[in-house]
């Protein structure tokens, strides 16, 4: 059962076409700006996206053009544009198709078919888990404890560097170094203020304690239950 996001602002052509892919056996997300497009996109599994161009808030182009920096699912582009260089445009942007308005929904449908056995055709990325996460890193999205969390690329690839070797203690210069690509300051506090924001973001799963300090050294993921909130710290002696 695909999940197709639909990003139209008009709610009479939003509603009829999600109504029609839904009779198609598909489940849909819709927004009506593309803002709240991006946010539904964010919260992940979606498989594909059918998006206008002329959107309140953040245009088409702008919506897919952040899609493409993350992600290859596909996305059909509808648009009363007509003109050539306005389809020769979005294609080179990294939209898959683009179906000119008024169309028939029996035609957008087809289309939708031949991206999903596109998409179908190409090898799914591996996901990495680790306890209550799953991380899928093509499309740079994290469920904890089945919830989403909306992290930024940053954040994504911090998780996605501890996730990768568990028992290894990162130090910071070591995380920076591998997210940023560049060489870390000493007194940069860059590290430990994505470190935090990425345990608030984690909280309200409970899985907030799966990062843990190593004090004067740098993160890990904790290898025993910690209860959320709670870091680890040496024994004094």
């Amino acid at each position: 059962m695909p999940r197709i996001l639909i990003v139209e602002d008009d709610t009479d052509i939003n509603n009829s076409t999600a109504e029609y892919l839904r009779r198609q056996g598909c489940t849909c997300a819709q927004a009506f700006s593309g803002t709240e497009g991006r946010l539904l996109w964010q919260a992940g599994g979606i498989d594909l996206l059918l998006v206008d161009l002329m959107l309140p808030g953040l245009s088409g182009s702008e919506l897919i053009g952040e899609i493409r920096k993350t992600s290859r699912t596909p996305v059909i582009v509808l648009s009363a544009k007509a003109e050539l260089s306005d389809k020769v445009e979005l294609l080179g942007l990294g939209a898959d198709d683009y179906l000119t308005k008024p169309y028939q929904l029996e035609e957008l449908w087809a289309r939708i078919l031949v991206q999903l056995r596109h998409a179908s055709a190409v090898p799914a990325q591996t996901l990495l888990r680790y306890r209550d996460w799953t991380l899928n890193p093509e499309e740079m999205t994290l469920t904890a404890t089945g919830q989403p969390v909306s992290l930024t690329a940053h954040e994504f690839k911090i998780v996605e560097l501890l996730v990768s070797q568990p028992k290894r203690v990162f130090t910071k210069q070591q995380i920076y170094k591998a997210v940023w690509q560049e060489e870390y300051a000493v007194e940069d506090k860059t590290i430990t203020v994505h470190i935090s924001n990425i345990r608030a973001k984690l909280r309200p799963s409970g899985t907030d304690g799966y990062i843990q300090t190593v004090w004067g050294i740098g993160f890990k993921l904790a290898e025993a239950r910690v209860e959320p909130g709670r870091y680890a710290r040496p024994k004094r002696t």
